[in-house]
């Protein structure tokens, strides 16, 4: 790109109203007096593969990718990362100068950094994470707590057999528990986790009983519309530390911001307020 080209990135998605990444991209870019634009780009499917083609040379440095092409992504782009394969899906892309496209995914970055951040004195090696959900965020958040530590990984999902191909793919440190027996879980669990859409507004309620649930675990919800969720807000009553969903989005922004404007964000109360705007 020449030096007076403004960089430009954006998220790709269908549809793509809803996203709070252009407000977050756009607060960091001016927080910082940086030049660029992040714009929401809605295509679908059928054109996805040309509009990818052709943004490097409309001076698109990178973009963000979210449902429903975090899957057929993997197929289009030239270089991978080795999370993005184990995870089987792209939340980012980076437009090489060579236009080559390089496919990575953050969301498990996303998710271990919100952790971390929003619970200090959380300790992955305490003990058993529970996790509800075998889709797309769940394999990023699998992939992030075993990196971190974590001994074993007990998962549910209401469709059994999604949750053990997850099995399958990561081995021995996960063990498949029944939907109906979800909220079984909790008892041992130290973390715990929902990945599922369930509770977000405009969804089904989260029915899983929470009455296992140990006070002082740490639990989080990759739901944050609303920000503080149902299931949230019975495990505050249970005595445990909670987490919301906004961190993750925040933070696995960060990486892409870096690479396409050349300067590592950071997330603070000014950030969170700008993605709730």
């Amino acid at each position: 790109m020449s030096e007076n080209k403004i960089p430009l990135a954006g998220v790709i998605g269908y549809p793509i109203a809803h996203s709070k990444s252009p407000l977050l991209h756009a607060h960091w870019l001016k927080t910082y007096n940086l030049p660029g634009h992040y714009i929401p780009l809605d295509i679908n499917t059928e054109d996805l593969e040309v509009v990818l083609r052709m943004m490097p040379k409309m001076g698109f440095v990178g973009a963000n990718v979210t449902i429903p092409h975090k899957e057929r992504v993997l197929e289009l782009a030239d270089l991978i990362t080795d999370r993005a394969t184990l995870i089987g899906a792209v939340n980012t892309l980076i437009f090489r100068p060579d236009g080559k496209i390089h496919a990575d995914n953050t969301d498990g970055y996303g998710f271990i950094t919100n952790l971390k951040q929003s619970a200090p004195h959380w300790n992955p090696q305490s003990g058993p994470a529970a996790v509800m959900g075998a889709g797309g965020a769940a394999r990023a958040v699998i992939t992030s707590l075993l990196d971190a530590g974590v001994p074993e990984i007990l998962i549910s999902n209401r469709t059994k057999i999604r949750a053990e191909a997850l099995r399958a793919d990561f081995g021995k440190r996960l063990t498949v528990v029944d939907w109906v027996q979800a909220g079984n879980m909790f008892e041992e669990a130290t973390t715990v986790v929902n990945t599922t859409s369930l509770g977000m507004i405009g969804k089904p309620p989260l029915r899983v009983p929470l009455d296992g649930l140990r006070a002082g675990s740490v639990v989080t919800d990759l739901v944050y519309a609303p920000l503080k969720t149902n299931f949230l807000v019975e495990a505050e009553q249970r005595g445990c530390f909670i987490v919301d969903g906004l961190g993750m989005l925040l933070h696995q922004a960060i990486p892409g911001f870096e690479r396409w404007f050349g300067l590592r964000p950071e997330v603070d109360t000014a950030t969170r307020t700008a993605a709730l705007r």
